[in-house]
């Protein structure tokens, strides 16, 4: 049993560049994000606001960020067609690894690994974020017969 691919394509803007026009390499941890979510999207059916309501939740579940790397293995210049492809490596209780991986033609770029948590808003205040483990109902949609 496998785990879902999400694959994504899209062009290097010019806004995603240095002077040179080469692509700034912060702006691929904002396309991972991209990607954690769309993957999301793809697995759960639903848009990342819906999900409260879909899955039965108390609010809206967030998934931050708390450990990420990635590797720059080639320059990505403006214009260049990228196609990523995210996937969740490991659940755990409530965190979760997704792996990116940016190719531009048949040639692979970047690869980036995001460990994420899965948490709800507190319903006492709000303000407070809190994991929770994610439910079986939710990481089963990322399986792959």
């Amino acid at each position: 049993m496998g785990s879902l691919i999400n694959r994504r394509q899209f062009s290097l803007e010019w806004g995603h560049c240095d002077p040179a026009g080469i692509a700034f390499n912060g702006r691929f941890f904002e396309f991972f994000d991209w990607g954690t979510w769309a993957l999301f999207e793809a697995a759960l059916g639903v848009k990342p606001a819906g999900m409260a309501a879909a899955y039965g939740l108390p609010s809206q579940p967030l998934m931050p960020l708390v450990e990420v790397s990635a590797q720059f293995l080639a320059a990505v210049r403006f214009g260049d067609v990228m196609e990523m492809t995210s996937q969740v490596r490991e659940f755990r209780r409530s965190s979760f690894d997704v792996e990116h991986r940016i190719s531009v033609g048949t040639a692979l770029a970047v690869t980036g690994l995001e460990k994420r948590v899965w948490v709800i808003r507190d319903a006492a205040d709000p303000s407070v974020i809190k994991a929770r483990p994610m439910a079986a109902e939710i990481i089963k949609r990322f399986e792959v017969q």
